[in-house]
């Protein structure tokens, strides 16, 4: 047996808000949706949505998590959604920068999530 995907789910206020960050800033695309959940799926990666229960505190730290996407190029990234991550709040994105860790990474707030694109940049010193 080999495993095929791992998906993180992230539970959110507003499913329809998430797909549409998800879409504009990062490249996915929803492939199925139902009223409390989307499948959403970009190349070799997939995001999973669950609308939270209506009290739920989004705002509580332990709903913050922090989505990695590996990428090959992540200025590419970056310049193909610039256009839709410079209309999201101050503060909300960073533009690449390098690492001590020897990645070079974007990040974008939306919601309790932190997405970090990022990109091995060891071959590049």
């Amino acid at each position: 047996m080999k495993l095929l995907e791992i998906t993180p789910m992230l539970a959110v206020a507003d499913i329809s808000a998430a797909e549409s960050f998800l879409a504009e800033c990062l490249g996915f695309e929803t492939t199925f949706r139902q009223d409390n959940y989307a499948f959403c799926r970009r190349a070799g990666g997939a995001i999973r949505l669950i609308l939270a229960e209506p009290d739920a505190d989004m705002d509580d730290p332990a709903r913050q998590h922090i989505v990695y996407l590996d990428t090959d190029d992540v200025d590419g990234y970056f310049e193909a959604h610039r256009e839709a991550l410079e209309k999201l709040p101050e503060g909300h994105f960073r533009p690449p920068f390098d690492q001590p860790y020897m990645q070079r990474e974007m990040h974008i707030i939306h919601g309790p999530f932190l997405f970090m694109v990022g990109q091995d940049i060891r071959d590049r010193t």
